[in-house]
């Protein structure tokens, strides 16, 4: 497929506040290889990861998954905020997220949070844990309504559980991982969400799998 007719597929919609879930994951369901998700990765699966953050407005991800992962703040053409969760502010000034880019970044927090003095938006979305639907709202409010989350496991299964989560861009990759990985998603037991198969694409051995909820258009 062309550029253009990838923008086309992954696009999101308009006038809406959207959230668009992007992982990779092993044939049998691990989320990382040595507790990282790089050892899944793909030229093909890093085509989709960038096009995601391209077509959006912001990137909200967990403060663990970017402690692990290494996240760097937002250095490009269109500069793109990226959105931290944390109920235990575990965030540091140092960490290249805030060191390392062109826009500050936002972080999402509780009112219970010990939060140290940090270079970013500071959201407080709730008293003792993260508000996530009030989280969506406020960035929605800052013009920033079509959401990329990056993960992780735990932040994307209370996504799901508070039926925030529109879509699922999922890369399964073709190793068996075995392991103690964890799942894509991760939380309390909700009632399972229906989801539409929306498009298929194959690069070599690797699927690119888009889903859509059900409800959502």
């Amino acid at each position: 497929m062309t550029d253009t007719d990838l923008e086309s597929l992954y696009a999101y919609p308009a006038d809406r506040t959207w959230v668009a879930a992007n992982f990779v994951s092993s044939v049998d369901g691990a989320v990382s290889v040595d507790g990282r998700s790089a050892g899944l990765g793909s030229p093909a699966d890093k085509k989709i990861y960038s096009l995601g953050r391209e077509l959006s407005d912001v990137v909200m991800v967990g403060a663990t998954t970017v402690l692990v992962e290494g996240y760097r703040g937002a250095r490009r053409e269109r500069p793109l905020p990226i959105a931290v969760v944390t109920a235990r502010g575990s965030l540091t000034p140092d960490l290249p997220l805030f060191t390392d880019t062109e826009v500050p970044p936002i972080v999402i927090t509780c009112a219970a949070a010990r939060m140290p003095a940090l270079p970013a938006d500071v959201i407080v979305a709730g008293e003792t844990e993260v508000d996530l639907p009030l989280a969506v709202s406020e960035l929605a409010a800052r013009g920033l309504g079509r959401i990329n989350l990056e993960g992780g496991p735990r932040l994307f299964g209370s996504m799901v559980a508070a039926d925030l989560v529109d879509a699922l861009n999922l890369t399964v990759s073709p190793l068996l991982a075995v392991g103690g990985a964890s799942r894509i998603a991760t939380g309390p037991v909700v009632p399972p969400v229906d989801l539409t198969l929306a498009s298929v694409l194959r690069a070599d051995d690797v699927l690119l799998l888009r889903y859509l909820r059900r409800n959502s258009s």
